[in-house]
């Protein structure tokens, strides 16, 4: 079956592989046909070579893993040991294996969740990236007339705009260098600038009281935020960091009595689930979201994309 992998640094090829077999699958695995899948910034480290911790990253250039680094995933239940999926189901979640982009994927099926069949794959894989983000406002509490931030307005930043909006925020700050659309996603105050910049010209009055870093892959920016946050209040971080170790402002932290919460996505399929929901509520979102898309043969140019800061981009979907 086809597959697509990084063969070196910044380059993808085609490959063939042997199709998983169904009697293989184990107790609550799922095996799916591929129909969509969705560019994740946590993504963009893999594609440009970065070592890993997945068990499956042992190439000498870069993860040689066919798949890899695709982990957002729409498909159709091809076969099934999980109780609630069956065959001919349409499902999107997690490619548990990073390894999504193929023709066959053997994923998780507590990572999955099913979708309504009138949403087409290239938009119901936005699902995936919009239940993390709910399940992150989730551990924040009640956000009703709270003043919000967020830096970094990419395809999670406006996502958390967005929500944090609907769900009763009086006050959006949307803070990124690029020129994003953040009026169409909630955002009152778009700030043009970088998050140092931004910071060091923000009063004491206009600190927010919950302040998201939605860039990631350094570490400056979490503590850019941790000066943007108002006297008791919280840091989100959010996303996969790319070192171990932060440094932290812990003068900052104590003197304003501060919160900095962080976590994965638990609870997929529930939140899945809300996903779903909350884009049928609100149906103008994934139109907007989605601005690109590539077929599976084009991944390459896909990502390249990903990786520049083009202001008419936001997310990036590719299918079959």
């Amino acid at each position: 079956m086809w597959a697509y992998g990084l063969t070196a640094p910044y380059r993808f090829d085609r490959l063939e592989v042997p199709e998983p077999r169904p009697d293989a699958l184990r107790d609550g695995q799922v095996l799916l046909r591929f129909l969509a899948a969705g560019v994740c910034g946590s993504d963009l480290p893999g594609f440009r070579g970065t070592q890993g911790r997945l068990p499956g990253d042992t190439g000498p250039s870069t993860c040689e893993m066919p798949g890899f680094p695709i982990h957002e995933i729409a498909g159709e239940v091809f076969a099934s040991r999980h109780p609630q999926h069956r065959p001919g189901d349409r499902v999107v979640g997690w490619a548990s294996g990073f390894d999504g982009l193929q023709a066959r994927v053997v994923a998780d099926g507590d990572g999955l969740a099913g979708y309504h069949r009138t949403l087409e794959p290239r938009y119901a894989v936005a699902l995936q990236p919009l239940a993390c983000v709910l399940y992150a406002l989730e551990q924040l509490g009640d956000l009703n007339g709270r003043r919000v931030a967020v830096i970094g307005q990419g395809s999670i930043g406006l996502l958390f705009s967005y929500v944090a909006k609907a769900v009763g925020a009086a006050h959006v700050t949307g803070v990124d260098p690029v020129d994003r659309p953040g009026k169409e996603f909630g955002v009152d105050t778009m700030v043009r600038a970088t998050s140092d910049r931004w910071v060091r010209h923000l009063s004491v009055d206009d600190r927010a009281d919950v302040v998201i870093e939605a860039v990631g892959h350094q570490v400056a920016t979490l503590n850019h935020a941790i000066d943007a946050t108002a006297f008791g209040g919280t840091v989100f971080y959010f996303g996969v960091p790319d070192d171990d170790s932060y440094p932290i402002n812990m003068r900052a932290m104590l003197r304003n009595n501060l919160t900095l919460k962080t976590g994965v996505t638990l609870d997929r399929r529930r939140m899945l689930a809300r996903a779903d929901t909350f884009a049928r509520e609100h149906p103008e979102l994934l139109p907007s979201y989605l601005t690109h898309t590539f077929a599976a043969a084009e991944v390459q140019a896909a990502f390249e994309l990903a990786c520049r800061p083009a202001p008419d981009r936001i997310k990036i979907a590719i299918i079959e």
